[in-house]
């Protein structure tokens, strides 16, 4: 199982870079990133000798978070210049039409063949669903596909308003946290960690990883150094918002008060 997702994700990247290099665009790894997920289940689910029920189970999760987020990012994207961070690794990487297969497309492809192993472990485990675990991650996967999903979708109306041209969004769940989308993926990633207990605890370093990545590599870090310096306002912004983490306070007092309507 695990040999057949890996042969399917470089035949997948393989092509994404050869198209990459007639467009010249790399960008387009981004959206592929959370199919690499859904194409890792759904071999899984044919291919793993675990229970179906739990095959099922997970790769329903995946295939939800993951197409989204690849459709998302693809709607998104549509139209646009390379990403920044790209054309920066363009500028400072010699050849890198061609060294993007490594530096780039091969190493996206590595970090999802090692994340996966949450995703690896139930597609082979016997244990049918659903556990107490099961209950307890699929409540986190929830919450964190909710902040995700509705971060993205409220970022991007946001932004569809030209009114709203150079200004902060600060509103729905982007007053709780100033990275919602980046949060919600990480929660689902400790979701499926979650699930995959007991038998699965050695898998910790993967929402580890993943968390790691998003907090500094790739993610909130990037976002912070581009915001601080383009959007007026944002550093009282980050005064009274935190980067991550959201604030339970806030949400609390927002769900009392409409229940108290």
């Amino acid at each position: 199982m695990i040999a057949e997702s890996v042969v399917a994700i470089v035949v997948c990247l393989l092509t994404l870079w050869l198209y990459s290099v007639f467009v010249k665009d790399v960008s387009i790894i981004d959206s592929f990133w959370g199919t690499c997920f859904v194409i890792t289940c759904w071999i899984g689910v044919f291919c793993g000798e675990g229970s179906l029920e739990r095959r099922i189970f997970i790769t329903t999760l995946v295939t939800i978070w993951g197409l989204r987020l690849s459709i998302h990012l693809l709607v998104r994207n549509h139209g646009q210049e390379e990403d920044y961070r790209y054309q920066s690794m363009r500028q400072r990487i010699p050849y890198f039409r061609f060294t993007s297969l490594f530096v780039v497309f091969g190493l996206q492809g590595f970090l999802a063949i090692i994340i996966s192993a949450p995703l690896y472990n139930q597609l082979s485990s016997k244990t049918s669903v659903p556990t107490s675990t099961d209950v307890i991650g699929l409540m986190v996967w929830i919450f964190g596909f909710v902040f995700e999903a509705i971060g993205d979708y409220q970022l991007t109306a946001f932004k569809s308003d030209k009114k709203n041209k150079g200004k902060l969004l600060t509103t729905g769940v982007w007053k709780y946290t100033r990275h919602p989308n980046y949060f919600g993926d990480a929660m689902q990633w400790w979701a499926y960690y979650i699930t995959s207990l007991p038998g699965g605890w050695w898998t910790i370093f993967s929402p580890a990883l993943m968390t790691f990545l998003l907090l500094k590599i790739s993610g909130v870090s990037l976002l912070e150094q581009k915001m601080s310096k383009s959007k007026p306002g944002y550093e009282q912004y980050q005064k009274n918002t935190g980067a991550f983490l959201p604030s339970l306070t806030a949400i609390g007092k927002d769900l009392t008060s409409i229940l108290n309507k």
